[in-house]
């Protein structure tokens, strides 16, 4: 459809089907769903959202009504979304509202996934480039060209240093940025706190980490060194500073509000972040990278079998954004991400699963459903197929799961580690353009076949066929 696609009618019509403007409470996106949360769930057609243009499919989960879009495409209609209104209360008042809304966990995932999600895009450009220096820099690839790794030139490597380091250097600033956006602060406070983190003249805490330098000590007991790899402190530092900002702004007389408010939000943040937030929770997030690198190093490739089996469940649920956190730290601290691999084997499997479906099925417009759904999740993008083709028959998705999990176990087995995330499937290739490329297609190739094979002879029952 391309440019000639009127989104803002789209638009129109998601709103009038969930029961118009007044009945949602406020709206969001991630990469590939329109997010939702409504005051009345059960008056919404499930079948009608699913006839509109370019609506792949919806499901209700962590207190949001999600309608899959795809990428590039939700952008587009989310904004339309904003334009129209999407109801008669003020953006205060819609936030607060979305807060009261789902259990603790349903919202500290929507929290999580409003803070990352934006950054993820800076990610995922980050780790291509890595995944393309590494490319370039391969000795294979120079040899066929009758070069040296010493024929490199020195500005080419200070060059793609830039474009590889920058985003992971400045992490905090990205996440404090976010956060002071997402809990109501003045995004710009959170950019200067940000930077402050990682200030120059606070020991970096790779230095730290490696012995070349000691941490500077306040009071006598607190260790103190850069946050460049560090995003939960980030994270509490830009919640807690932005409700410091907002605390402020009602009790501050006008006349004061411009100074005394960003002066004071700074220092205290600044003061929370160095000497209590900081070492408390980069220690908390030591541990969660921790658990996962325990996973993965699970002997005969345990832990990919068992993530690459589980890793669509979750994505039903909605929390796996909540897991960003976890492969930025591990890309930031080192460089290397075991999940994507995995993960990328399990959505594979689904395509395969779905796949079977379109060659087996005697419907047409099953066909013409399953064909481009798989097509879709290898290219990264799960949801038409695991909601449209594989959960409405259960078995498919069962055996892409497992599909899932064989290709995990082999991916766990020879150690595959991608330079990224976000990008998987086919365009995940990017993220191993060195001698790694070969055993990613290989492990994704075996997820496919072993979810369409299965899903091929005992996944569709008589009538599931017609």
């Amino acid at each position: 459809m391309g440019n000639t696609t009127d989104y803002n009618a789209i638009a129109k019509q998601i709103i009038e089907t969930v029961g118009g403007a007044d009945n949602i409470i406020s709206a969001a996106h991630c990469a590939t769903r329109l997010r939702l949360i409504v005051k009345n769930r059960d008056i919404i057609d499930d079948k009608k959202i699913e006839e509109i243009d370019l609506v792949k499919g919806c499901f209700f989960t962590a207190g949001q009504y999600q309608i899959i879009l795809g990428t590039g495409i939700v952008n587009k209609v989310y904004d339309e979304v904003i334009k129209i209104g999407i109801s008669g209360s003020s953006k205060n008042e819609q936030a607060a509202a979305a807060a009261e809304k789902g259990n603790t966990a349903q919202r500290l995932v929507r929290v999580f996934a409003d803070v990352f999600v934006p950054i993820i895009p800076v990610m995922v450009a980050t780790g291509l480039f890595m995944g393309l220096r590494g490319l370039l820099t391969q000795e294979a690839l120079l040899a066929f060209f009758g070069m040296s790794a010493d024929a490199i030139p020195q500005q080419f490597l200070d060059f793609t240093s830039i474009l590889t380091d920058t985003a992971f250097s400045f992490l905090p600033v990205l996440v404090c940025w976010s956060a002071f956006k997402k809990f109501g602060g003045s995004p710009v406070l959170g950019i200067v706190i940000g930077l402050m983190l990682v200030s120059n003249v606070l020991p970096t805490s790779w230095d730290v980490a490696q012995g070349v330098t000691e941490p500077m000590t306040f009071f006598g007991f607190i260790d103190v060194s850069g946050y460049q790899s560090s995003v939960l402190p980030a994270f509490i530092i830009g919640f807690l500073g932005s409700k410091v900002e907002q605390w402020l702004h009602d009790h501050v007389i006008n006349a004061l509000d411009l100074i005394v408010t960003p002066f004071v939000t700074v220092f205290v943040s600044l003061c929370l972040g160095l000497f209590i937030v900081g070492p408390i929770f980069h220690t908390v997030e030591m541990a969660l990278v921790g658990v996962v690198t325990a996973l993965f190093s699970l002997p005969f490739g345990i832990g990919g079998l068992i993530w690459g089996a589980l890793c669509q469940v979750i994505v039903i649920t909605g929390v796996h954004h909540a897991l960003n956190l976890v492969e930025i730290e591990m890309l930031a601290s080192t460089s290397w991400n075991p999940v994507n691999p995995v993960g990328s084997c399990g959505i594979v499997a689904q395509a395969g699963a779905a796949m079977a479906v379109a060659v087996k099925s005697k419907s047409a417009k099953m066909k013409s459903l399953a064909f481009p759904s798989s097509v879709s999740a290898l290219l990264g993008i799960t949801e038409p197929a695991i909601f449209g083709v594989n959960l409405r028959m259960v078995n498919p998705f069962v055996w892409g799961c497992v599909g899932g999990g064989i290709g995990g176990w082999l991916a766990a087995l020879l150690n595959l580690r991608g330079t990224g995330m976000s990008v998987t499937g086919i365009p995940g290739m990017l993220l191993y353009l060195n001698d790694q490329l070969p055993l990613y297609i290989f492990v994704n190739a075996a997820a496919f076949a072993v979810a369409f094979v299965l899903t091929f002879l005992f996944g569709m029952k008589g009538k599931e066929q017609e």
